[in-house]
């Protein structure tokens, strides 16, 4: 052996010593660059199984929580609205009641025909005021009523009255002078209850007589109006009296 073979053989095996250094795996040699690489892909695998083992579950749990929780909110805000379409309608169902109060009592009822003819009695006599001895006295001197109240359903008052409203009336005759009669009239207009004046008609009364038969004409006494008409006063139906309207109604068709 030379001495060039000598140097080969150390070269040789100094080499062989220096890349065995660096593990080999499958054939590959694991330099630092390969196990860079390798960690790398391994960051990455790791990443994206955390990634949908434990991030992705979390988060669709997580946007499911937040879908309910809107639906709730929106709910809830329905509800709201709801709550204060209801607190609406009941103020607007009191509104309602009270007129419809304030409008029936407006209408006649009962107890107002019970008083009616001392109503009426009354205006006459507030009439009189004047004293003197041609003074002429007013007087109520007929006051019929024509029967029980019937439903209304003639269309006399409109359509949309019938079988709604009823109607009691009076025929009425008075006599005094024009000033007395027109205060009169006044007066019936002033009275509570919904009252209608109708069929007046209106003439001279005739003159008093005496015992003989004859005419007392006095040149300073008042003409006399004898003045009849028929009161007709309305009352509202009962929801039974309704009932039976609607069936009359429906019996003649």
């Amino acid at each position: 052996m030379t001495l060039g073979d000598e140097f080969n053989f150390v070269e040789d095996t100094e080499f062989g010593t220096t890349s065995s250094s660096y593990p080999v795996v499958f054939g590959i040699t694991l330099t630092p660059i390969i196990i860079g690489i390798i960690l790398g892909v391994l960051g990455l695998a790791g990443a994206a199984y955390l990634l949908m083992n434990f991030v992705m579950p979390v988060w669709e749990t997580f946007q499911q929580q937040q879908t309910k929780q809107n639906e709730l909110l929106h709910s809830i805000d329905q509800k709201k609205a709801y709550v204060k379409q209801i607190d609406k309608a009941q103020q607007e169902q009191a509104f309602s009641k009270q007129q419809q109060l304030q409008v029936l009592a407006l209408f006649a009822h009962e107890k107002t025909l019970d008083t009616l003819l001392l109503d009426l009695n009354r205006l006459v006599e507030s009439s009189n005021t004047q004293i003197s001895p041609n003074a002429v006295i007013a007087q109520l001197k007929k006051y019929m009523p024509t029967g029980k109240a019937e439903p209304i359903t003639d269309d006399s008052l409109g359509p949309l009255v019938n079988g709604k409203l009823k109607r009691s009336s009076i025929n009425i005759e008075i006599i005094g002078t024009y000033e007395q009669t027109q205060s009169i009239f006044r007066n019936i207009e002033r009275l509570q209850p919904l009252l209608i004046v109708k069929d007046y008609q209106s003439s001279l009364a005739p003159e008093p007589v005496n015992q003989q038969g004859k005419v007392v004409v006095s040149r300073v006494r008042p003409t006399l109006i004898s003045t009849s008409f028929q009161l007709q006063a309305l009352m509202p139906l009962s929801q039974e009296e309704i009932a039976t309207a609607k069936a009359a109604q429906q019996n003649t068709k």
